[in-house]
């Protein structure tokens, strides 16, 4: 028998609503149970997504749960310090004690130290000088006369800043330099405000605005460097009494608007010169200044020793160095700053003296070619830049460059080149100054020679090369350098 379309329809739709119904039903009756898998699935994503930004350290305990009560109890409170830590988690002031950090105590702008459950005071290192009881400590010096730093982190789930140093720039001036959450940049509204605590309680505190400056931001992806510039009104510290700088550092956001105010730098008492930032009067103490990027990686001290021995004799004796040590050396680094022949690094500097940054081009030498023209066994014994003298001459729309700036019209500076400077930047210098580069050189602790060449053009690896000898001309001048200065301790080293 065959059904008529109308009573097919009919049943369809009958079924239909006994389904929904039964659905609705069903829904109904187990509404609470559904709730509950719900808000247990809701709880268990949350938990997914924060558990990689959780430390493995991390535990709950009754001060933190009593901290997390007094944020509940004082919703009117929005600015906090993570500085401030007294035994009673409280408030005082208005301001919002944290007891579960252990870093220095501020508390009405004077600065002490946790207590430790035997009765001593905890120092901290905050990669400048050690504040113990009121007491400023000089920096952490090793034996070997090298000054040990730390970085210090502030804040909670990302820090919104972590303090690498501070220094003072001139009378009312001063500049602190560290890292921040990159997000808290991107999404909200971080500020700095300034201040100087004499150590003297009579004498009145000064409050400024910090100015900021982001130097590197398209490099950073999690953190990205921050420069605070700090310039008070009139001359800070003037009769010379000691004091600290702290950085109110805050978030921005507009539901928590959390400040941390950093110690990040302390003057003792008589410790400034204030002489050295006048100018009718100030001598420079160093023609040339280097800064290094951090050293990390497998480190050669064959290179490394090259490395010094050259840039000592090419900038002279008004030169320092900066170098950062973190365990090593970085691969991509071994770099040799070189001018022409007849040239002078003081010639080139007064004429680019217009210019408050000129930036310098890269010349690519390879780290694995080397030139055999002495014979095998004498190329093995010449130092690495004598014997890598292939340069890499494929055409390439831009490489890397680096850059020099005249410091009294830099705000701050980047990685490969100054954004906050006033004054006019060269790039044409390829004549004056260049730099030589051995890609990945310094990290190997073995002989950089792979191959041994005698000619004046090659192609290796689909590659053209040329021999260029302005490293390996000033070789023996670069070792007589060295013998005169340190004597012949190294002469015999293996290279």
């Amino acid at each position: 028998m065959i059904k008529q379309p109308s009573k097919m329809a009919k049943e369809k739709d009958q079924n239909t609503k006994d389904n929904k119904n039964l659905l609705i039903c069903f829904l109904w009756n187990f509404s609470a149970e559904l709730k509950l898998i719900l808000m247990a699935l809701l709880v268990l994503c949350t938990l997914a997504t924060l558990l990689p930004f959780i430390p493995s350290s991390f535990s709950i305990s009754a001060s933190e749960l009593r901290f997390c009560i007094s944020r509940i109890a004082a919703p009117d409170v929005v600015n906090s310090t993570s500085l401030a830590v007294v035994n009673d988690p409280g408030l005082e002031n208005g301001v919002i004690k944290r007891p579960l950090t252990d870093k220095a105590v501020v508390n009405n702008g004077d600065i002490k130290l946790p207590v430790m459950n035997n009765g001593d005071t905890k120092r901290l290192f905050s990669g400048n000088t050690i504040v113990d009881n009121g007491d400023v400590k000089p920096k952490s010096v090793l034996n070997n006369g090298v000054t040990k730093r730390s970085f210090t982190g502030y804040g909670w789930a990302a820090y919104t800043f972590v303090l690498m140093s501070a220094y003072r720039g001139g009378v009312n001036g001063f500049a602190a330099i560290g890292l921040s959450s990159k997000p808290l940049h991107v999404y909200a509204h971080p500020s700095y405000r300034c201040e100087w605590v004499p150590l003297n309680q009579s004498e009145n505190r000064v409050l400024t605005d910090g100015s900021r400056i982001l130097t590197d931001w398209g490099y950073g992806r999690v953190y990205t460097t921050v420069v605070v510039n700090c310039t008070f009104p009139a001359t800070v510290n003037s009769k010379n009494s000691g004091g600290t700088l702290l950085l109110h550092a805050t978030t921005g956001d507009a539901d928590r608007n959390v400040t941390d105010s950093i110690p990040v730098l302390t003057e003792s008492p008589n410790s400034v010169d204030f002489h050295l930032y006048d100018t009718n009067r100030r001598r420079e103490k160093y023609d040339y200044l280097y800064c290094g990027s951090s050293l990390y990686g497998n480190l050669s001290p064959q290179r490394v020793r090259e490395w010094i021995a050259y840039h000592a004799r090419f900038f002279g004796e008004k030169s320092h160095f900066v170098l950062h040590d973190a365990g090593g050396v970085q691969e991509e680094v071994l770099e040799f700053i070189g001018i022409p022949p007849n040239n002078t690094i003081s010639s080139v500097m007064e004429t680019l003296e217009e210019y408050s940054q000129f930036t310098i081009g890269q010349m690519p030498m390879s780290s694995q070619l080397c030139f055999s023209g002495d014979g095998p066994a004498r190329t093995y014994r010449k130092w690495g830049f004598e014997k890598l003298a292939y340069r890499d001459v494929k055409k390439v729309p831009r490489r890397d460059r680096k850059y020099a700036v005249q410091p009294r019209n830099v705000f701050a500076t980047g990685v490969h080149m100054s954004q906050n400077l006033q004054g006019k930047t060269y790039h044409g210098t390829g004549s004056l100054i260049r730099y030589f580069h051995y890609h990945g050189s310094i990290s190997q602790r073995r002989e950089p020679c792979r191959h041994l060449f005698n000619g004046t053009r090659i192609m290796f690896d689909n590659n053209p090369y040329v021999l260029d000898t302005t490293m390996r001309d000033v070789g023996f001048a670069v070792k007589t350098f060295e013998i005169r200065t340190i004597g012949d301790r190294l002469i015999r080293t293996r290279q």
